[in-house]
């Protein structure tokens, strides 16, 4: 067994494995949650650990009896109520990273890299060490780079850390998320204050913070889209799935929604309100007017590197919905759809239109929930087609949005309702 470090980096920790007293995993370490105390040194009080489940959960660090590299090791049973920070708990790689202090000696600024953290008697630990790297003026403009030299400094040569800056960098918490999910991100949005969580949301790019509202709790989709300048908060909604958007706005009061609206290209636009003028209950209301649409001409190899997209949902990737031209909602005809595995059991070269299933029939815009779930389970399938009179293919709806409407809109707070509350 590794032998137990004295001296721990926080941003190194993130990711490690915790195992119980009999050495089972029962999670990795997400964030480390820090008391900062004016006239004290911080202290570091307990683990954000990400369970099975992508729950967040809170491990007391008087809980855990060994760290060492790659392994945290806790005694009892975790509780798994969700973790939400309280207003005296600092998230340090998600709100300390970044943060400006200013170094003693020669006054110079610099920019918090990573943190050190000592145990203590007790089993309390100790915020002793700061990694910063020094900023440097750029030639021939005003203002600092953060490309200077790396260094470790001790509390007491640093002013600073516990202002918060007016704009905190963000690029180290993005950094850390690139390869996770954007239902990851949205998690650790969630555990931040709101300042910070705003902070991280304009520093990403349209797309991925798209990804991250659709993830979010309607009322955390507001206030994080209220922090936004109204037009890069258009550019976000044009980058969402159209029915995520329609159901954004439509929880908006109205002149906004119509602002917002206006500064949308028209084509988004009209997508998004023609999903608006259908009631959210019904199937107009719960379908993307963006699945994979084709005609009956294209081969088999084509639809599957359609359906190969990283950004299609999985519920939507395993249809393919073949019409007459035009190919965009709403489309020509619609003839029927081809489950992805009849596409993986035929010849590559054969065209798609050989193979559809013309049995299922499609929704229409008025159907009621009640009436797509029905149809949904009939079918025993996750994607349907939504079509108006004249047969023409309107949208897909996929099991996702369903479940999205069948579940309480506050789903996500009632996740922990049968566990007990933290003591921290």
């Amino acid at each position: 067994m590794s032998q137990p470090v004295e001296r721990v980096y926080v941003a190194r920790l993130a990711g490690t494995t915790v195992f119980d007293p009999i050495g089972d995993a029962v999670g990795r370490v997400r964030d480390v949650v820090i008391l900062m105390r004016r006239g004290s040194a911080p202290v570091a009080v307990g683990l954000v650990v990400e369970v099975p489940g992508r729950r967040r959960v809170f491990l007391p660090l008087t809980r855990v009896t060994s760290i060492a590299p790659g392994q945290v090791i806790c005694t009892g049973v975790l509780n798994l109520r969700r973790f939400k920070a309280r207003a005296s708990e600092t998230l340090a790689i998600a709100e300390l990273l970044e943060r400006s202090v200013t170094i003693k000696a020669g006054r110079e600024r610099a920019y918090i890299e990573d943190i050190a953290i000592e145990p203590m008697r007790g089993g309390t630990w100790a915020v002793s060490k700061l990694y910063v790297r020094k900023a440097e003026r750029r030639k021939g403009v005003l203002g600092f780079s953060r490309r200077g030299e790396a260094v470790v400094v001790g509390l007491d040569d640093v002013t600073g850390l516990m202002k918060r800056d007016e704009v905190q960098g963000a690029q180290l918490v993005i950094q850390r998320f690139a390869d996770h999910k954007p239902a990851d991100l949205a998690a650790a949005l969630m555990e931040m204050s709101p300042a910070r969580s705003a902070e991280i949301a304009a520093a990403l790019d349209d797309e991925r913070l798209a990804d991250v509202l659709e993830e979010l709790p309607e009322e955390d989709q507001i206030s994080l889209l209220g922090t936004l300048r109204s037009d890069r908060a258009a550019d976000v909604l044009e980058a969402m799935e159209p029915d995520d958007a329609a159901d954004l706005l439509g929880d908006l009061p109205a002149d906004e929604a119509a602002a917002l609206l206006e500064l949308m290209e028209p084509e988004d636009a009209e997508q998004v309100r023609q999903l608006m003028s259908y009631e959210d209950d019904t199937a107009g209301g719960l379908m993307t007017t963006e699945p994979v649409i084709v005609s009956p001409e294209a081969s088999v190899a084509s639809c599957l590197a359609l359906v190969r997209k990283q950004e299609l949902p999985p519920a939507l990737a395993s249809m393919v919905f073949v019409v007459r031209p035009p190919l965009e909602a709403p489309t020509g005809r619609f003839i029927g759809l081809v489950h992805l595995q009849r596409l993986l059991r035929e010849a590559p070269h054969e065209s798609i239109g050989n193979f559809c299933d013309a049995a299922i029939e499609p929704l229409a815009p008025h159907d009621s929930l009640a009436e797509v779930s029905r149809r949904m389970a009939a079918y025993d399938i996750l994607a349907l087609p939504v079509t108006d009179d004249d047969h023409r293919l309107l949208g897909a709806i996929s099991i996702d949005d369903v479940l999205d409407h069948l579940l309480p809109r506050d789903w996500r707070d009632h996740l922990d309702d049968d566990q007990p509350e933290v003591t921290r």
